[in-house]
């Protein structure tokens, strides 16, 4: 078999391991900003004789729709999952999108293991291991996904490998630190060095782009980690490509405040109190470092209700960039309509939405609140260590990065 056929796309057999990365929350200018303070060698050697290009990430700019769309190489509105969070009108309840029972496409993963490759996925959080991995058959001996967050748990019936500590020489990292995302880099390495898989995925997690932007010492630092396990994962004669999810941006106020639009209170005043369900597609169980404020909203309310009103009336709110109604933003943004409220709303770029204050835990917020979801964040990186020989394409998505990797690097 010369290809694998993944959601209508054709993926080649890699001749040597492939390696795609989603180095979550990297903003564009972390990395240059490593390379200026002489931190980043791989990364710039990478981007002047390898592949260096921006793409857009999908909307909203959040981590699960774009791990996801990363995976199966398709927006939301193929593989469903739109958020990390959505309202299932049908249960009448919000709930968690971390259940594979969501997800209606199969991973790029999934595909080349069914075709007889060896593959392999670390995610830094838990949250997303069965939606990464979903498909895959650890009894064959050529599958192996776990997290970071929850490795000393992995086994080989649920993960297709045991005693990771031991392979990988660390502890356990905590959750809300620099050390999860260089546990997956580790993993990584130790994995192409033992298991040699022919196509794996790597996810970090955006801690650090949460808490300071780019050139600080503290990003620098994290950055000049990575490029450290690029060059291991590159001298082991990996293809190795890197994007993000979402990019980052400052979203507080002088004060250091986070500068926020809290929509329910809003909605609660036009319309009367709970009314309207203000969905914030950001909720998840780690919110101490953003505090369920992002860029990105969906909004229910009752039939009958006279959208266009409430439509004018949030493009007069000062800091939204946009609002409109569900069949303009699942036609504009790829999205599930049956996952998506009535109204979308998305924030400019130094601003979040919120549903009302006293639903928002704000006491994790030891820094100026840094955040994303909305339009601002939607272009990211796209770098990888060997040039493209065949054209990309246009417009480029983060989507694209395995077909990327496996069709289009020399």
């Amino acid at each position: 078999m010369a290809e694998v056929t993944c959601n209508g796309r054709s993926y080649r057999l890699p001749k040597r391991p492939t390696v795609v990365i989603c180095l979550d929350g990297s903003e564009p200018g972390y990395i240059e900003a490593a390379i200026e303070a002489g931190v980043a060698p791989t990364f710039a050697r990478f981007m002047r004789e390898g592949l260096h290009t921006h793409a857009e990430s999908v909307i909203p700019s959040f981590t699960n729709p774009n791990n996801l769309s990363i995976i199966t190489g398709r927006p939301p509105a193929v593989h469903g999952i739109c958020g990390n969070f959505f309202y299932d009108p049908a249960a009448g309840a919000e709930v968690m999108m971390n259940d594979p029972v969501f997800l209606r496409a199969p991973t790029v993963l999934a595909a080349f293991h069914n075709a007889g490759a060896k593959v392999a996925m670390v995610t830094a959080k838990d949250k997303l291991r069965l939606l990464l991995s979903n498909g895959l058959d650890y009894a064959t001996g050529r599958a192996v996904a776990f997290s970071a967050e929850r490795a000393d748990q992995a086994t080989r019936a649920a993960n297709g490998i045991d005693g990771v500590l031991e392979l990988v020489g660390k502890p356990v990292p905590e959750v809300y630190s620099a050390d999860l995302s260089e546990f997956v880099f580790a993993s990584g390495v130790k994995l192409v060095e033992r298991f040699r898989p022919d196509v794996m995925y790597l996810s970090t997690t955006d801690y650090i782009q949460h808490k300071v932007g780019p050139g600080t010492a503290i990003a620098n630092s994290f950055y000049g980690m990575i490029d450290d396990y690029l060059a291991t994962l590159d001298r082991l004669g990996c293809t190795v490509l890197a994007t993000a999810d979402h990019g980052m941006n400052d979203k507080h106020l002088p004060d250091g405040s986070p500068d926020v639009i809290y929509l329910q209170t809003l909605f609660d005043e036009w319309l009367g109190k709970d009314v309207a369900r203000v969905i914030l597609p950001i909720t998840d169980p780690y919110v101490a470092h953003h505090g369920a404020l992002g860029g990105f909203a969906t909004v229910h309310v009752p039939s009958g209700t006279p959208v266009p009103e409430l439509l004018s009336r949030l493009w007069d709110v000062d800091g939204i960039e946009m609002a409109c109604a569900k069949d303009i933003a699942c036609q504009q943004f790829a999205l599930p309509p049956d996952r998506i409220g009535d109204i979308v709303v998305l924030s400019e770029k130094h601003k979040v939405l919120g549903t009302s204050p006293e639903r928002h835990d704000l006491s994790g917020l030891d820094e100026p609140l840094r955040s994303h979801g909305g339009l601002s964040e939607q272009r990211v990186p796209m770098i990888a260590n060997r040039r493209a020989s065949t054209p990309l394409p246009v417009p480029l998505r983060n989507f694209d990065a395995f077909e990327v990797a496996l069709n289009r690097l020399e």
